[in-house]
């Protein structure tokens, strides 16, 4: 890792390949515009001079609503430039959403798009000022003349432990809570992501995630700014725009959550159609369907493999291009470099290689706390400086990780923990299965039983008794056989493609109060 901020990995491209490709931002039809790293330089120049003639300091928070294009990475590059934090708001937010986000972050300045999924940002923004004091700009990038017009910004000079991002949580088991991050620590793990999946500037790097979450922005947005590679922004998810842009440009590195996977097998399957610069696609943020893995190799054509992280900690495992293939298919990985991964008991005792406890990490990379919530930093953090996930997880004597549950997920019937991953992963091989989720539902008796959520294929019909047909001839033991079958149209997910489960578990509660006045009526 070199001592370079990001800033100066921009100045450097600027100056000595003016002319190659930045970005190319795809748009709803299928069209593409590019913008040379030149280009891209001269436009953060002018925003940042823009927000320099707004006052903004440094250390403070400038929040943007804006899809991947662009306008994401300007906005983000000058109000770096200006010594400010990026506080990037997911564009398919509504009031409720922003309101709570900007009341945390209380930024002064928010750009938003003219439009975006039909939605006026500007008007919802400006409604929202009213009750937000501290927003005192609201503008629309890209069509608004900008303040500051031809007054250079003053240079913001800080130390790698400067913050660089307030990044709000996806909210998978409730309120989103303000994560901080500094320029050191972003600049450090994605060197640690580059060494561990061998890219170089010759790589194209594609970004359907969105560039408020993580993934598109670290791992997406940022890795491409420090490589010099050109990057691929998506704005509205579309499988088969994506899978076209992929094989146009020479997209050779992709990271996103597990259904932008799925989308872009089936699509690259019905088409025939194989991009074939792809080297690596590393699926994150739920596990994958070992089906899924082994036929993405053979569809995609590149190295298919799942990978372990979060907000707080950025990756902490993910597996490694060139090791078996089945290791990359039935674990999240091993540790990056300068990560410690650990499974502990209920009293935070390590427990030995191969048993389910409570999943925990310490990193280089860890966030600087959540914004205004102390306490609630000081609960993520254990005395010997390791970060509670949230996660259950088995790690085995090679190191690899799989990733067995949320402790929030458990399953406890009469006492008995059912393994919730596994099953959902022996229910997700049922032909008639698209996408399945377990969650307890309340029981009098044995105080939690199994809920399956289950989204089922086009014209495929399915019942209880068939998925346990099903799990019964793979010889799993009845009591882990799901005893509610829930057929559902979709399953919620956060923008990134995370399942909200603590929706289902509401849902699941619900079914459970309507069978117990079904009963007493009885």
């Amino acid at each position: 890792m070199t001592g370079e901020l990001i800033l100066d990995r921009l100045a450097r491209h600027v100056r000595e390949r003016p002319n190659a490709p930045a970005v190319v931002a795809l748009d709803g039809e299928g069209g593409a515009s590019e913008l040379s790293w030149a280009e891209l330089g001269a436009r953060v120049e002018r925003v940042a001079a823009a927000l320099h003639a707004l006052g903004v300091q440094a250390g403070e928070p400038v929040a943007f609503q804006l899809p991947n294009g662009v306008e994401f990475l300007v906005a983000a590059l000058a109000t770096l430039r200006v010594g400010g934090i990026c506080a990037p708001l997911m564009p398919i937010f509504r009031e409720r959403e922003l309101e709570l986000m900007l009341r945390q972050s209380a930024a002064r300045v928010l750009f938003v798009p003219e439009r975006f999924r039909g939605h006026d940002h500007e008007a919802m923004a400006t409604s929202l000022s009213a009750c937000l004091p501290e927003l005192e700009h609201v503008l629309v990038l890209g069509r608004d003349p900008l303040p500051g017009r031809g007054t250079p910004a003053k240079a913001a000079v800080y130390p790698p432990e400067h913050l660089a991002q307030l990044l709000f949580t996806s909210g998978t088991s409730g309120e989103p809570k303000g994560v901080l991050h500094s320029h050191g620590v972003l600049m450090q793990a994605a060197w640690a992501h580059i060494r561990h999946f061998g890219l170089d500037a010759s790589d194209v790097i594609y970004v359907p995630s969105p560039l408020a979450h993580q993934t598109g922005f670290l791992y997406g947005m940022w890795i491409a700014l420090v490589l010099g590679a050109p990057q691929v922004l998506q704005p509205i998810w579309n499988p088969t725009i994506g899978l076209e842009a992929m094989r146009r440009f020479g997209v050779s590195f992709v990271q996103a959550a597990t259904p932008f996977l799925a989308d872009l097998v089936a699509c690259a399957r019905e088409r025939r159609a194989r991009p074939e610069a792809l080297r690596t696609f590393v699926a994150t943020g739920a596990a994958i369907p070992r089906e899924l893995a082994r036929t993405a190799r053979e569809v995609l054509g590149g190295e298919v493999g799942g990978a372990w992280g979060t907000t707080e900690t950025c990756l902490g495992s993910a597996f490694a291009p060139g090791e078996p293939a089945e290791l990359a298919w039935s674990t999240d990985g091993r540790a990056l470099a300068g990560v410690e991964l650990r499974v502990v008991d209920e009293h935070g005792r390590p427990l030995p290689p191969g048993e389910e406890g409570s999943f925990e990490v310490r990193t280089d990379c860890l966030f600087r706390g959540y914004l205004n919530r102390p306490e609630e930093t000081a609960a993520a953090l254990t005395a010997d400086g390791f970060y509670r996930t949230g996660d259950l997880a088995r790690i085995d004597q090679r190191g690899y990780v799989r990733i067995t549950g949320r402790i929030k997920d458990i399953v406890n019937r009469g006492g008995e923990k059912i393994p919730v991953a596994e099953i959902e992963e022996l229910i997700y091989r049922h032909p008639a299965v698209r996408e399945v989720a377990i969650v307890a539902m309340p029981d009098e008796r044995l105080g939690e039983r199994a809920c399956a959520f289950v989204v089922a294929e086009p014209d495929a019909e399915l019942d209880l008794a068939a998925l346990r047909e099903h799990l019964d001839a793979h010889r799993v033991t009845k009591t882990y056989w799901p005893e509610h079958l829930e057929l559902v149209a979709a399953l919620p997910r956060t923008a990134s493609g995370k399942v909200q489960k603590y929706l289902l578990r509401e849902h699941a509660r619900a079914l459970a109060r309507e069978r117990s006045k079904e009963g007493a009526a009885r």
